[in-house]
């Protein structure tokens, strides 16, 4: 974490790691012919990329999973403890704090206020094409199917994929319509700074 961080983005980064357990509880939905369970916590990693940012966004997953690698069954399905880094499921959790960061990235990058289309887009590549990316090759070294077969199995995952995509926009917006204090720009200070320079 950078050397400035102050104890507002610690509660942040905290509410987030909670916000991404909790959505682990309605539990994991098991899929035939794929390894890797359905889950509501790719939309957590979805949303805290688009309002923490990129290092706050990625910093809440990896407390999540410090958490759960010490034993804590925070996983969707009570899942927790170190075996689970181990199974079929390990590159979708690297691909979540990826995920989180590229998300952030886009959402925020030279941005003053989140709007539509980068939200729909940063949920979609960080949250989607991202984690996938980690998610189906390492799936596919564990298990030892093929990587392209592994790849069409995990298609699967796409439509409920797209709906979090359009969960995560309209919550995000209701969010900053709402409280846009739970937002984390920092192009405004530059902007001023700028501003004042002879």
């Amino acid at each position: 974490m950078p050397h400035n961080t102050s104890l507002r983005d610690l509660t942040r980064i905290a509410t987030f790691t909670a916000i991404i357990a909790v959505l682990g509880l309605p539990g994991a939905i098991p899929l035939f012919g794929n390894a890797v369970p359905i889950t509501l916590q790719t939309l957590g990693v979805m949303l805290a990329g688009a309002i923490l940012g990129w290092w706050r966004g990625a910093a809440s997953v990896l407390a999540l999973l410090t958490l759960v690698a010490a034993g804590l069954p925070l996983l969707s399905g009570g899942r927790g403890g170190i075996g689970v880094f181990f199974g079929p499921s390990v590159g979708y959790l690297i691909g979540f704090v990826f995920g989180a960061a590229v998300t952030g990235l886009i959402v925020h990058a030279g941005a003053s206020k989140p709007t539509w289309l980068r939200v729909i887009v940063g949920s979609f590549v960080g949250g989607v094409l991202t984690v996938y990316l980690f998610g189906i090759p390492l799936q596919s070294l564990v298990t030892g199917i093929p990587l392209l077969g592994t790849a069409y199995a995990s298609l699967i995952f796409l439509p409920g994929d797209l709906v979090k995509v359009a969960l995560s926009a309209i919550l995000v917006m209701a969010v900053w319509r709402a409280y846009p204090r739970a937002f984390t720009f920092s192009t405004q200070p530059r902007v001023a700074a700028v501003a004042a320079t002879p």
